[in-house]
């Protein structure tokens, strides 16, 4: 393998808490709610799917599945369907609902998995090319570089830029191209099958790790060192 490609949300970095995510937003508005309301508006807003990177909606309203299944191929799609899942919860201030999708792109409401550094920097020092591929609707590169990670990362490729989403093959040729890289020579490390699995069909080897919180999955991503020669 010379080059490797990883998935950003439940690959290389988890989102805060649904709770976290909802009591930052609110610090930040100047909102207070009685405590057991904000426990009870956080446990909605991640029935509802709101939190992008999050849990997935348990039911996507009627008005919000086209949007829903194209979410990542354009800013506007996707801010349009996670503010519409979370507009099914009430809030006291209808400007909440884009604070709550502002809070999420901040580097602040992420934290990369604890052996993420150490293996990216591995791979560095092997030489070994690597590429950031996600389904996403906003430049994540500023989560990289408020975490020291973007030195490590040689290319991104993100959906919303291109108007193509995983599992399309096109999103991954894109990658291997961005990274002069053979798909045959590359392996994909991701946490979705469906999504993440589409690499197969350019004839990139694929990978995947366990999508579960940060501190629950300190090693997962090692086992990418012992798949390259």
């Amino acid at each position: 393998m010379t080059a490797v490609l990883f998935d950003f949300s439940g690959t290389l970095f988890r989102v805060e808490s649904t709770e976290s995510w909802l009591r930052g937003t609110l610090d930040g508005a100047g909102v207070a709610l009685p405590e057991p309301e904000v426990s009870a508006t956080a446990r909605a807003l991640e029935a509802a799917g709101a939190l992008p990177g999050g849990a997935n909606p348990t039911q996507v309203p009627e008005h919000l599945v086209e949007v829903w299944r194209i979410r990542d191929r354009s800013a506007d799609l996707h801010r349009a369907a996670y503010t519409g899942l979370a507009r099914q919860v009430p809030l006291p201030d209808p400007a909440l609902y884009d604070a709550l999708y502002d809070r999420h792109m901040a580097p602040a409401a992420w934290q990369p998995y604890p052996d993420a550094a150490e293996v990216l920097a591995a791979l560095r020092e092997r030489g070994v090319a690597v590429g950031v591929i996600s389904n996403i609707g906003w430049d994540l590169r500023p989560v990289f570089r408020g975490h020291g990670l973007d030195a490590f990362v040689d290319a991104y490729v993100l959906s919303y830029e291109h108007g193509v989403q995983k599992p399309d093959p096109r999103l991954f040729a894109l990658a291997c191209e961005a990274l002069g890289a053979d798909p045959g020579k590359t392996l994909m490390v991701g946490d979705d099958r469906r999504a993440d699995g589409g690499a197969s069909a350019l004839g990139c080897a694929v990978h995947f790790v366990e999508h579960r919180p940060a501190a629950e999955r300190p090693d997962g991503l090692r086992a990418v060192l012992d798949l390259l020669p």
